[in-house]
């Protein structure tokens, strides 16, 4: 096998964390399947996953420092919770709802990803709220000297709020050390970017609040992961915020509520399928000659595993006592 340090685009990355990223990605793929299946059996009530996606969140979030770094990250942010550290029983015992959610202990919608020890910040129903607390968990750590950053995510509807612009002129008038990374998927729900605004790149409006903004490439995880660390390092040298938009789609409904068929044609979802971000960087790893297919053999099937483990333990795990529905509700 070739030298790392001599592909082009490696970003400076060795094999084991290169086949690192590429686990975490098809990881990633491999819960959200399961939580649709789940939903469909009517064992989950509600599923939102981001089949499509994963390199933009598995990218973003390599650059950072689990359990030093902040991250609040948006309700189809799979690929982030389990780059910082979650598990897929974590993650599906949110989605059944069982006592033994760390997110909520059962309280929560599923998708709601919080865990104090690795610093995700429970993020809330209504759309882009997360933003302004990025801001203010960045701005503190300002405060104490420390070099923690704050990397928040969102999607391209989430761009429209009045909370998005608070938090950024915010973050850019204290030069807080905060990364915004739009997901940008081209729908709020079914609402085409085009018809939520006049500028066809959200990474513009940065200039406006006196940072950087850079559009890369969502289905590439590399680019995306070099534009996440050059941001990360930028924000801990005290050079503040960068907004990071990472063009990329979801290849399934928004939800399993949501009936995509009636805003996005067939055509489109399959060409947009060609362009599979798992797909793209296993052919990458593969053509750079840094994995052959015994190993993406051993890599999925150990997935396959802790999937299957994961969820064999939450359809098992005891649902919440009834009283604590009484819990945390009323002052004592």
């Amino acid at each position: 096998m070739v030298s790392v340090k001599e592909i082009p685009g490696a970003m400076g990355l060795e094999r084991e964390q290169l086949l690192d990223l590429y686990y975490k990605m098809f990881l990633s793929r491999t819960v959200a399947q399961r939580e649709r299946m789940l939903n469909r059996l009517g064992k989950g009530p509600f599923a939102i996953t981001g089949e499509g996606q994963e390199a933009t969140q598995v990218g973003a979030t390599f650059a950072l420092r689990p359990g030093h770094d902040w991250v609040l990250p948006y309700y189809r942010d799979i690929g982030v919770a389990i780059t910082v550290g979650q598990t897929p029983r974590d993650l599906l015992l949110a989605l059944l709802s069982k006592s033994e959610d760390i997110s909520s202990g059962g309280r929560n919608m599923p998708s709601h990803f919080s865990e104090p020890k690795l610093r995700i910040v429970s993020g809330s129903a209504p759309v882009s709220t997360q933003l302004p607390h990025a801001v203010g968990v960045a701005f503190a750590a300002q405060l104490r000297g420390s070099d923690e950053v704050a990397l928040v995510t969102t999607g391209d509807g989430g761009t429209s709020p009045g909370d998005t612009h608070e938090a950024m002129n915010f973050a850019g008038i204290h030069k807080c050390p905060v990364i915004f990374v739009v997901e940008n998927n081209g729908y709020a729900i079914s609402v085409r970017w085009s018809q939520q605004a006049a500028v066809p790149d959200v990474s513009v409006r940065a200039a406006g609040y006196g940072f950087p903004g850079v559009t890369v490439d969502g289905n590439d995880v590399l680019a995306v992961y070099g534009a996440a660390k050059e941001a990360v390092e930028r924000a801990r040298s005290g050079d503040g915020p960068t907004l990071i938009e990472a063009k990329t789609y979801r290849m399934v409904p928004h939800s399993s509520d949501d009936d995509d068929r009636r805003y996005r044609t067939r055509e489109e979802v399959e060409a947009w399928g060609k362009k599979d971000p798992v797909v793209r960087f296993q052919k990458w790893l593969e053509e750079h000659d840094l994995v052959d297919r015994r190993k993406l053999d051993e890599i999925q099937q150990l997935a396959a595993e802790e999937i299957d483990e994961a969820t064999e333990y939450a359809e098992n795990a005891p649902k919440p006592a009834p009283e604590s529905a009484l819990e945390r509700v009323y002052a004592d």
